[in-house]
This record gives C-alpha cells, structure tokens and sequence, in this order.
C-alpha cells in the first residue's frame, strides 16, 4: 500500500492550489436564480475545503428565507410555459443537454475531486454517467405521449388516463456523488415538465454549477433550474416552503426522517434515497480471483463513500480465511493518495468531520473484538488532508457496531456464517436494504439467492446501476425509486377523465 508521507501532502498541497486556480467557479457571491447569478449580499458565507489538504480554496453564500422565496418563485414562474412543451420537445433539450455536460467533463471533474476528495479515476466518469443518464430518461418520452385508455368493467364508459407534471420540485444532493446524485433527480423532473430548486450539499457547491452551464447552452429556458446553496437549515426551509410540490433527497437516513416527517404533515410528495449496509454472500463455489476484480468497485467505492456497496462480506467456514487473505491483500494493493492522481484508488474521506466519524468506528470495532488484518490505525491523522487508512476487519460478529452501522468510509467488515442459510439471515438482519450482491460460481443457484436478500437492489457476480431500471431502497434505505419509467412516474400526478364508450 502506498504511503502517505509529508513530502507528498505537501505536494498535492501545491498541485490542489494550482488547480482551483483555473476553475470557472471558485468564490461564488450569490445563488443561481431566474437564469441569472444573484447577489447576496450581506449573507454568511460559507467556505469549500478541499479535503486533501484542508485549503478554502472556495466558498458560497447560505441561502436566507429571501433567496429561497425567491428561487421557489422563478420555479413557479417558469413552470406553465415548461409544462406546455411535449415530452418529445423537452427530450430535445435533455439530450443538447447531454452534450453539454460532457464538453466540461475536465473541468467538471477537478471541480468534483477538490469538493469532496473523490479520486478523478472516480469523477472523471461523471459527466459521461451524467449525459447516459439524460439520454435514457429522454428516450422515455413516447410512454409520456401514448393515451392510455381504460375500459369500465360494464364495458360501456371508459377513462383516460392523463398525468400532468407534479409542479415545483425541490432536489436536494448528498456530496458523495453530487453531479449524478442531482441529475437522477433532474432529468426525469425535467422530461415529466417539472420546474426544480436545486439545495447541493454544503460541502460540494460548486461543481453542479455546470450541470447550470450545460442547461443554459442546451437552451433550457431560464428559471426551470435554479439553484440555492446552504446547509440543513436551508434545506429545511425550501423542504416545508409552501410554492413546493414534491421532495426528492438522497442522504442520511436521520436526516431522510426528518424530511418524510415534513413531508407527512404537509402531505407532500417525497422520494427519499437513503442510507445502507449492503452485504455481499460469497457463496462456497465462489471464484475468488474473479470476485477480487470486482471488489474495491462493488464494496469499497469512492473511498467507502457510496450508499449502496456491499461493505459487510459474509460467507461459510470452508472459504472464510481464504476470502479474508484475498480482501486483505486486494485493499492493500490499492494505492492511497493524491486523488489528483489517475492511479490513486483511496483519496482522502469528504471532510474533516467525516474523517473523525470514520476514525469513531474503527475504534468501536477494535474495541468490541474484531481483528484488524489491515489499517485500524486510529493515530493522529497526517498532516493536511483528511485521510483514512483503508481498513479490513475479520473476525466481525453480526452485532457488532461496525456490521450493523453505515461507516461511509474505507472500511470493509468480514462475517463468518455457518452455512448458506445463515448468510442469508445475517444479510437481511440489517434495518437498511439499498444494495448486496450474490458471489457464486453456478449463476442460476446465486440468483435463487439473490431473490432471498431483502433489499431494493441485488447483483450477481457484480453490482451497476442500469439507468432503464428503478433503483430504491427498502426499510431504513428510503422510500420510492429513482431510474428507469418508475422513477420518472414519481414526477408525475395522474388525472382519470371519464366518459361514455365511443
């Protein structure tokens, strides 16, 4: 494993100044509203750290009750004429959009790495991912276009099954992944003829600014997408505004709570996209080599910060040391680094904050027994960036807090089951179910047991999100899906017109 040395702290130090230097977006004096960059004057200012080396290398204003109001209403505004457009013509735009955004995937990228630490081997495919995603929601249009007529039993009346665009929407991102994270939501709110207000998450900004940019060179008329930047307390405010008509969050499951309890008085629409502890069973006729391919992609994602890996290994006694020596030696053959760098697979965690939350867990689970076949160094961080050591514990117990709780960091938890059944139990006993995967060398017997895990999301031998297919999860991990036509109908409200047989 490659490792951290003042030398090279110092280093990317430089090289993160140097490149902040020449972003389009670094000290940013208002919100995006109505088409045009306001000015908040005399609002708190809130700095962007790069957690690599702890520089403010930006900052933005916290969003006040006035630049809410105000975002909400050019959103309002702008919604009849948006709404009047065909689904064809707003796909149109979706897909000039698409364009859009992969023309700044550099830039769009280091933006992305100096907000929130994620590798560019990571952010360098989010504009790609981004305008996949754009393209498959506007080949959606014709199921938007079709009538949908139904008979009356009696067979003498019929309806038609109209759905008109839910109405303001406001899409609030995580800073994990905060360029796709927003345009799961966007794009199906945007074909179903939504106007939106975007809250990104306060760490990470900047970078969406040029989902902004391509919107506007697509043509997208001005005030359908506005932005507001702040942290909870503004997010609250635009959730409980009354000009809004639906919520989609994607972030913590307390956090998720207490928006659905908003959401609930008020009797607004939500889709909440929340937290998980995945589990991947590696059955006894696994491929091991094959599995070791695929892991730090399917469990260890983004540093660990992905909602959906499978950071819980669970599987029976005659593979278990062997898939404990293969995770340790996978991980440790990971570069940790400058996430400036292609090759680096482990950057630093997303804050300071986090880095200390992440450091929390690793100690509860040395402390509750389990063994640490690398990292678990909880010493003083070093110098400058908010670093982790990637950590591979075994000998995890199912009630243990680090198999039971979402870390959101470089740590992967190994579980010993006394056959395939008791995976099976340990993998649902679990109050999330987001994602999991199945490792099996007969592919029909592990997909017999991927339909046995309680989850809203499980693979085979790997795990992708396919953008035509709906993606939520169950129990503690959300409500509603995004993706695929389920996740477009969430931005819609249906309208049944009756009326005598022609």
């Amino acid at each position: 494993m490659t490792m951290l040395t003042e030398d090279l702290v110092a280093a990317m130090r430089d090289r993160h100044r140097d490149a902040a230097s020449g972003l389009p977006y670094t000290h940013v004096s208002g919100h995006r509203i109505d088409g045009a960059e306001t000015t908040a004057a005399g609002a708190v200012i809130s700095p962007v750290v790069d957690p690599a080396t702890g520089d403010h290398w930006g900052s933005v204003p916290e969003a006040d009750a006035a630049a809410i109001d105000a975002a909400v209403a050019a959103a309002r505004a702008a919604r009849p004429q948006w709404a009047a457009r065909t689904p064809s013509e707003r796909a149109h735009l979706l897909r000039r959009m698409a364009d859009a955004v992969e023309r700044r995937a550099d830039v769009l990228s280091v933006t992305n790495t100096l907000e929130n630490g994620s590798p560019v081997s990571e952010t360098a495919g989010a504009a790609a991912n981004a305008a996949s995603i754009l393209r498959v929601v506007a080949s959606l249009a014709g199921h938007l276009e079709q009538e949908d007529v139904r008979a009356f039993p009696d067979g003498r009346n019929e309806t038609v099954v109209a759905h008109d665009p839910i109405g303001v929407c406001a899409l609030i991102a995580p800073w994990n992944f905060p360029i796709n994270l927003v345009v799961i939501k966007l794009a199906p709110a945007l074909l179903a003829g939504c106007t939106v207000v975007i809250k990104p998450a306060g760490p990470t900004p900047l970078s969406v600014r040029f989902l902004l940019e391509a919107a506007d060179e697509a043509g997208i008329p001005a005030g359908v997408i506005n932005i507001v930047t702040g942290d909870g307390v503004a997010g609250e405010m635009l959730v409980r505004h009354p000009g809004i008509d639906k919520v989609a969050f994607t972030g913590s499951t307390p956090v998720g709570r207490r928006i659905a309890a908003a959401c609930g008085e008020l009797l607004r629409p939500v889709t909440l996209e929340l937290g998980g502890k995945s589990t991947a069973l590696v059955l006894p006729d696994a491929d091991l080599d094959a599995m070791s391919s695929v892991l730090l992609r399917s469990c260890m994602r983004n540093t660990g910060q992905t909602c959906y890996i499978s950071t819980r290994l669970v599987t029976t006694a005659e593979r278990y040391d062997e898939l404990v020596d293969m995770v340790t030696a996978t991980v440790a053959a990971a570069p940790v680094g400058d996430p400036l760098d292609p090759s680096t697979v482990f950057g630093p965690v997303a804050s300071f904050a986090q880095r200390d939350r992440v450091r929390g867990f690793i100690r509860a689970g040395v402390a509750e027994g389990a063994r640490a076949t690398l990292g678990g160094d909880v010493a003083e961080p070093l110098p400058g960036g908010a670093f982790v050591a990637p950590t591979v514990f075994a000998d995890v117990t199912p009630g243990m807090t680090i198999a039971r709780e979402e870390i959101f960091g470089p740590v992967i938890t190994i579980l010993r089951a006394d056959d395939v059944d008791g995976a099976v139990d340990i993998a649902n006993d679990t109050a999330f179910g987001l994602g999991g995967i199945v490792f099996g060398g007969d592919e029909d017997a592990a997909f017999r047991i991927a339909r046995r895990i309680d989850t809203g999301s499980v693979g085979v031998n790997m795990f992708a999100s396919n953008h035509y297919a709906p993606f939520g999860g169950r129990h503690d991990s959300g409500l509603g899906v995004e993706y695929g036509i389920e996740g477009l109908m969430a931005y819609l409200t249906p309208q049944s017109v009756h009326r005598r047989m022609r």
